[in-house]
């Protein structure tokens, strides 16, 4: 564990913590190996790894056994989204590679809070689970083409090409993006607002929960209730259509 279960964490965490940081450990490393085969190059082991022990320190202590979520599903999105948020940090990936960690951040956000959402409300019955699954799968889509469309800071997200691709797949790019701004503009304020900052000012989602005076559960949930909303708004789109 090196210096994440340090003399510090030994003295001042319980043994409950440590017990879960020592079942974690073995995840980090499947998580970053996955990482890196998703990836390629642009990310190395050692380095996901190391940001993947502390968010496992983090998960553990914050870990709460009575909300019912097993501590692995707890921890993995976390210690993926800290692995992400190091990787997008590096500022000097290829535009595909960027927009394929958003694209995997959007939908981890998607899966923490219907995580949430579940252990607070079960659903009751398998018909209530299976269309809470197709829920919760039709926003995570939704959430990653809105990571795929996303920005870097100060590129226009209307007008950025990506080279890899078609005139016409371009084309496509931008009017997608208008149709998911028409469909982010019918949302209430906080979600709005969350979303565009997130999305398309390259405003990390805990920054712009600051910026609304949000808790970051809640501003989770609000994300994916407005993600929810956009899903269900393409699906109208497409039965009117």
């Amino acid at each position: 564990m090196g210096n994440v279960v340090g003399n510090e964490s030994r003295t001042h965490d319980p043994p409950e913590v440590l017990a879960r940081v020592t079942e974690g450990l073995e995840l980090v490393d499947i998580i970053a190996r996955q990482m890196r085969r998703q990836f390629g190059p642009h990310v190395h082991v050692d380095d996901l790894a190391s940001h993947g022990r502390e968010a496992l320190l983090a998960a553990a202590r914050s870990f709460d056994p009575d909300r019912g979520i097993p501590f692995r599903r707890w921890a993995n999105l976390r210690i993926r989204g800290s692995m992400i948020d190091s990787v997008r940090q590096s500022g000097n990936l290829p535009k595909r590679v960027y927009r394929k960690l958003r694209a995997v951040q959007a939908a981890d956000l998607v899966h923490e809070a219907a995580n949430e959402n579940q252990a607070a409300a079960p659903p009751q019955g398998s018909a209530a689970a299976d269309a809470q699954l197709g829920d919760q799968l039709a926003s995570a889509a939704m959430a990653m083409a809105l990571g795929f469309l996303a920005p870097r800071r100060g590129e226009a997200v209307e007008t950025a090409k990506d080279p890899d691709h078609s005139p016409e797949s371009n084309v496509g790019h931008a009017q997608l993006v208008v149709r998911i701004k028409t469909a982010i503009s019918e949302l209430p304020d906080q979600e709005r607002t969350l979303l565009t900052r997130h999305y398309f000012d390259e405003v990390s989602l805990d920054e712009a929960a600051r910026e609304l005076g949000l808790s970051k559960s809640w501003a989770s949930r609000l994300h994916a209730r407005g993600i929810e909303s956009i899903a269900r708004y393409f699906k109208r789109a497409r039965i009117d259509g």
